[in-house]
């Protein structure tokens, strides 16, 4: 279980989060939702120990989430970070070097199923794809918590769908949790489990997707524009 305890973030003069009270249970696929500036990218740093907040504390299976979480977190970030000169096969077998826990045959694997060139160099990748290279060196980590910030955000709309339905493939939610934030809700929607709404760095709400449906009979983006309008 992920908790956030009274946390507020700010940096310099400006808040990014509010006195965000918050349980992500484990074993389930969890959306944060919000608009661009929300506090969505600052949640998930916090949970991946990248930054610390002003207030508050953030746990990770009930230790503080710290620079050491990252033997049990993987990290999915907007940016890219890979040395470009490396070829798609030589970054990731780089990365099988970095982490005890990566996967070098599943990389290889959720690769193929991406439809990556292995000897094509970084830097003559195009921004999807570098999104699908960023999506294959997460999931091939057999960690219990992955965190994937944008993951689709570059992905042509015409193999996202496809790629949002491969995720399934290659993951246990047995073992793992997934939380995930995106603007491209109507693809996701069939993956999530449950939903967080941010605004201006406060919980608006959160739901269990599929009582969502079942109780309101709402799908995800008219049980958000509901929330919005009432806030």
């Amino acid at each position: 279980m992920i908790t956030f305890e009274n946390v507020s973030k700010s940096y310099l003069s400006q808040n990014a989060l509010n006195n965000v009270d918050l349980r992500l249970p484990s074993g389930k696929i969890i959306g944060i939702i919000g608009e661009n500036g929300s506090g969505k990218s600052t949640m998930l740093k916090l949970m991946a120990g990248l930054i610390r907040p002003t207030k508050g504390t953030v746990k990770v299976n009930n230790s503080p989430a710290n620079r050491k979480i990252s033997e049990i977190v993987t990290y999915l970030s907007e940016l890219d970070a890979y040395y470009t000169i490396y070829t798609v096969k030589q970054t990731i077998d780089f990365f099988a070097t970095q982490f005890k826990d990566f996967n070098l045959d599943k990389a290889y694997t959720i690769m193929e199923f991406m439809k990556l060139a292995p000897d094509q160099k970084v830097k003559n990748l195009s921004k999807g794809n570098r999104g699908r290279l960023k999506i294959v060196l997460s999931l091939a980590r057999d960690v219990p918590y992955i965190l994937l910030d944008e993951p689709f955000s570059g992905l042509d709309p015409m193999v996202r769908e496809s790629v949002v339905k491969g995720l399934l493939s290659y993951i246990d939610l047995n073992k793992q949790t997934v939380i995930i934030t995106t603007h491209e809700i109507q693809e996701v929607e069939a993956l999530l489990d449950m939903i967080v709404v941010i605004r201006n760095g406060k919980i608006l709400n959160m739901r269990n997707v599929e009582e969502l449906h079942e109780n309101e009979k709402k799908s995800v983006v008219e049980w958000l524009k509901k929330v919005y309008d009432a806030s």
